[in-house]
């Protein structure tokens, strides 16, 4: 029976998957391919997607994207190594399942296609995110492999799952705009958690650790218009918005390096840790070296004379949610 709805408008859900950047083995093609290619931010530039958006509609707009640094960011397996994600970029630690996009909602996916209550989105912060062009990139992929199996997303944190939690978070620290990169579970963490609002982005490669998912993340931003990613991990609760907003401030068109050159990170007794804010100009070079739970860090480290760090110690606590033991962080 077809449900009734209130007659408002509801907003179009872009469904989008990662097929992972093009190379020169999986095309055939006898010598290798320009990995800088990859994300072109021009659109003069920017090689079509192998797959077009499909627009579906339902309570929100949503994407699918990935998860935090370090072992558990992606819970590849053994070769991650815990607390990763403090001395990386985002993305080093690590969505959506083939067609994803799928509206998540609190009622567990049962209330498809009715209107959101007014107001029902956080505000973000006085603007300077949508001022300035910046998305809040999540990545919340990890497979909680040393939790028992216990995907991070779905953690419970003052009663909701711990993505929502993070969600909220960017947003009102002044991400207007927020990208999810999903893995483990997805399918599960889209029905219990309401990530109405977000672009869900599906990375079926979350296995192969967290730069998989900082690949997907970066690439579903292509086309958006977006100007910088601000990238968080959802197993880091410690993080609010206070952090968020300090790191916005640091970037903007008439900082060095400008809008698309913007390179910063919260630090914490002048230590680098997350979230961490990409330029575009950047981005191309990062998905090309983000390979196993590594995420930024190889690229970070490269560019460490060109990193503002913005100290953020004194209104967050950096830990990770890796362990049994780090659950009560959670209560």
């Amino acid at each position: 029976m077809r449900r009734r709805t209130t007659g408002r408008p509801v907003a179009p859900v872009e469904r989008w998957r990662w097929r992972g950047p093009v190379n020169a083995n999986r095309c055939g093609a006898r010598h290798s391919v320009d990995r800088n290619s990859v994300l072109r931010n021009h659109p003069a530039h920017r090689r079509p997607r192998a797959l077009p958006l499909r627009v579906g509609y339902a309570g929100g707009m949503t994407h699918e994207s990935g998860r935090s640094e370090g072992e558990d960011s992606q819970e590849a397996g053994p070769g991650s190594s815990p607390g990763e994600g403090h001395d990386s970029g985002p993305g080093e630690r690590p969505g959506s399942s083939p067609g994803g996009g799928h509206d998540s909602s609190p009622s567990g996916g049962k209330d498809h296609g009715r209107p959101r209550p007014e107001g029902h989105r956080p505000p973000a912060a006085p603007g300077r995110a949508a001022e300035h062009g910046v998305v809040g990139l999540l990545l919340a992929a990890g497979g909680g492999r040393r939790l028992g199996g216990r995907p991070k997303a779905l953690l419970p944190h003052r009663g909701r799952p711990l993505v929502e939690h993070a969600v909220a978070v960017l947003r009102a620290g002044g991400c207007s705009r927020v990208h999810v990169v999903l893995g483990a579970e997805a399918a599960a963490v889209r029905a219990r958690a309401d990530l109405s609002g977000c672009v869900v982005v599906d990375n079926p490669e979350w296995t192969e650790g967290m730069g998989s998912s900082l690949r997907a993340g970066l690439e579903s931003l292509a086309g958006t218009g977006a100007e910088a990613a601000l990238v968080s991990l959802v197993d880091q609760p410690g993080i609010g918005p206070e952090a968020v907003a300090r790191l916005l401030a640091s970037y903007g068109p008439g900082r060095p390096g400008g809008s698309h050159g913007a390179l910063a990170a919260a630090a914490y007794d002048g230590e680098r840790g997350h979230p961490v804010l990409f330029g575009a100009d950047h981005w191309a070079g990062i998905a090309a070296s983000a390979t196993g739970d590594r995420g930024a860090r190889a690229y970070l480290k490269a560019h460490a004379d060109a990193i503002a760090l913005v100290e953020c110690g004194d209104v967050a606590r950096p830990y990770d949610i890796d362990t049994e033991a780090d659950l009560i962080h959670l209560q």
